[in-house]
């Protein structure tokens, strides 16, 4: 459980390094997460993880009744010791996972967000050069011809 646990944050980890910085592979990544949350995808995704989230409450109960049964006998024999720091370890992990979720997710958003926003604001810098160009166009019989001397 450790090893996949390690696997899936260093996936993660990487898919947001490559948001977060301009390349080819940032592009391909960003194409694969449109296509992930089309169709079915996200109910396999909520799936894992309402899953995922379940056993983290599990460890975090398990973690919960260690400390109950030391609080009772008064020590910790070595067992329980070894079995702490493994379901602490990972929780930490699950929750790690989870949150590396959450930001890949919301960094996918962001980055979709701000590439419709730059679109349309491209469109409205092209409406408002053509507007402008017709301004021009109407009253260019107007301009002053800024060599003649009105002192005369």
């Amino acid at each position: 459980m450790l090893q996949l646990l390690f696997s899936v944050i260093g996936v993660e980890v990487v898919s947001i390094v490559l948001l977060l910085f301009r390349s080819p592979l940032r592009k391909l990544l960003i194409m694969g997460l449109d296509q992930l949350k089309r169709g079915k995808a996200p109910i396999v995704l909520n799936t894992v993880g309402v899953t995922v989230s379940v056993v983290f409450a599990s460890t975090i109960y398990t973690m919960l009744d260690i400390r109950r049964r030391v609080d009772e006998t008064g020590t910790l024999n070595p067992t329980d010791q070894v079995l702490m720091g493994r379901h602490m370890l990972e929780a930490t992990l699950e929750g790690f996972m989870l949150f590396l979720g959450l930001m890949i997710d919301r960094l996918h958003h962001y980055i979709r967000e701000l590439r419709i926003l730059r679109r349309n604001m491209e469109a409205l810098k092209k409406q408002n050069g053509g507007l402008r160009e017709t301004k021009s166009g109407d009253h260019g019989s107007t301009h002053y011809d800024s060599n003649t001397d009105y002192n005369d």
